[in-house]
């Protein structure tokens, strides 16, 4: 098999981490969605959810919604400081 040119290779290198970043996305999305649900639905649900039901599953999904942002800016802030201790070295 021929290697790709260093072009190619940054291409693919691209393709394969957004590939990954919108699994890990959709993974995430499940997670909460099982967690949520087996959180706040307690009854068989009909055609409507109950007003408890509804403003459990707000919350819950605002909690994660949260707690992700926030794990997402603490890990970009210390990839810049190790990005900046890196250089000064």
């Amino acid at each position: 098999m021929e290697k790709f040119d260093e072009a190619t290779q940054k291409e693919l290198a691209s393709f394969l981490e957004k590939e990954q970043a919108q699994a890990k996305l959709h993974s995430s999305i499940h997670h909460f969605t099982t967690l949520c649900w087996d959180k706040c639905i307690t009854g068989t649900p009909s055609t409507r959810f109950s007003r408890g039901e509804e403003s459990c599953l707000a919350n819950c999904v605002e909690r994660f919604l949260d707690t992700s942002l926030f794990m997402v800016k603490r890990i970009e802030l210390q990839r810049e400081q190790a990005q900046f201790s890196g250089v000064g070295a």
